[in-house]
């Protein structure tokens, strides 16, 4: 996840949580990485004044009384809140990794029994989280993130604080994300159901599967005319054709055409069942095959594995990284970088080893043997060997020298600067 310094303008802190860069920023507000006393990473979003009155502070503070209620393991837990402060602040989970929108267009669409156990993770969180009597109004690739213990659901905070009541939004204002918006609520009715979800849910398997959207067009109104039009049908190009039934029903034009979310979490098994596999089996598979293509290539087998959280802080120097390859360092080429230069007999010296000793460009220099070409005298009878002579220290395999962990770690040296804690 790429994680840019704060600027000048941005609070140091929120509550308890210690702001340490910018994640992103959408319509409603500024996402920042913070982190709280404990040292639990966190995203903190704050919501822009220009949305900001006495009226939404109340509604907003509803808001957070019931995202206190939602949890679960497959969506960002809530940290804290505070929407009596200056700038109302929401503190959520922090999920190192990409979202699904970043990941397929980096990697591509994942296989269709890996999107079935998308699908099934995404309708299980969300049924739970409709039994609480919230709707998330604004499920999108952007708003799944891949994490290392599998997909995660952000973004309710925004979501709920957009749509929470009919005085924020004007008659027939529209508010969400239109390329994976139900018809209904393009058209602007209120109530909303359940069914805008499983709409949204479908679009965001669409995407997963096939690479694009249900409707795409230049401009956000002309999709919000096919998207409202009961005569275009949904593009479903590129669906594998085990799971063009199920999409079907799910992007539906009508709201009651469309399945429960505990239908499509049975279909979505079926499906992977079809292919001779458990969902556990598959979630697992999912699971690995985003961390996986996170990893971008396969290492060698005698290589160190990469790591995505930042380095000790007395790992050794690394060289010089342009912004433009900090941006996504999981993509970076996996290549040996220049050892680090170092005062003679200093402990970076001896950390500053090569990982490993067939490293590409680099000559390991074998036990006993001096530089090439010089002779080493025999020692006669009953000479000891003195013991006073300090030994080589021996090269050790340790994460710190990954080219990951090095353009890493001064990746997030940079975006903190002169604050951070490692």
């Amino acid at each position: 996840m790429q994680i840019t310094p704060l600027n000048p303008e941005d609070p140091l802190s929120l509550g308890d949580f210690e702001l340490l860069g910018r994640i992103g920023q959408g319509g409603m507000g500024q996402v920042f990485l913070g982190e709280s006393l404990g040292g639990e990473p966190a995203a903190v979003k704050v919501i822009k004044p220009s949305v900001v009155d006495s009226q939404s502070r109340q509604r907003f503070a509803q808001e957070i009384e019931v995202l206190k209620t939602i949890w679960g393991p497959r969506i960002a837990a809530f940290l804290g809140a505070d929407s009596e402060a200056e700038q109302p602040w929401l503190a959520t989970e922090y999920v190192d990794g990409p979202d699904l929108a970043r990941h397929v267009k980096t990697h591509g669409p994942l296989p269709s029994v890996l999107t079935a156990a998308l699908g099934a993770i995404l309708a299980e969180a969300l049924s739970g989280v409709h039994t609480q009597g919230l709707l998330h109004r604004d499920l999108k690739p952007a708003n799944v993130l891949l994490g290392p213990n599998g997909p995660k659901i952000i973004d309710f905070g925004l979501a709920a604080f957009t749509e929470s009541s009919l005085s924020l939004t004007a008659p027939h204002q529209v508010v969400g994300t239109p390329i994976c918006m139900a018809p209904e609520q393009a058209a602007g009715v209120k109530p909303l159901t359940a069914a805008v979800d499983v709409y949204a849910l479908g679009a965001l398997m669409l995407f997963a599967v096939a690479g694009h959207y249900p409707y795409q067009a230049a401009t956000p109104y002309m999709v919000f005319h096919l998207v409202t039009d009961p005569g275009t049908a949904p593009d479903l190009s590129g669906v594998p054709d085990d799971l063009v039934p199920l999409l079907t029903g799910m992007l539906a034009h009508g709201a009651e055409d469309r399945p429960s979310l505990t239908e499509v979490v049975q279909q979505c098994r079926s499906v992977i069942e079809a292919q001779g596999m458990k969902i556990a089996q598959a979630r697992r598979r999912l699971t690995a095959h985003t961390v996986e293509r996170r990893q971008h290539r396969p290492a060698p087998a005698d290589s160190v594995p990469t790591v995505a959280w930042p380095a000790p802080a007395n790992d050794t120097a690394v060289m010089e990284i342009s912004p433009a390859q900090l941006e996504t360092p999981a993509d970076v080429p996996t290549v040996s970088p220049p050892l680090a230069e170092t005062a003679p007999g200093s402990s970076a010296a001896a950390s500053s080893a090569p990982a490993h000793a067939d490293a590409p460009g680099v000559t390991p220099a074998e036990p006993g043997n001096g530089p090439a070409g010089a002779r080493r005298d025999r020692p006669g009878p009953g000479h000891r060997p003195p013991t006073d002579r300090p030994r080589a220290p021996e090269p050790t395999h340790t994460l710190r020298h990954s080219v990951q962990a090095r353009r890493t770690a001064q990746r997030l040296r940079t975006a903190y600067a002169a604050k951070a804690p490692f």
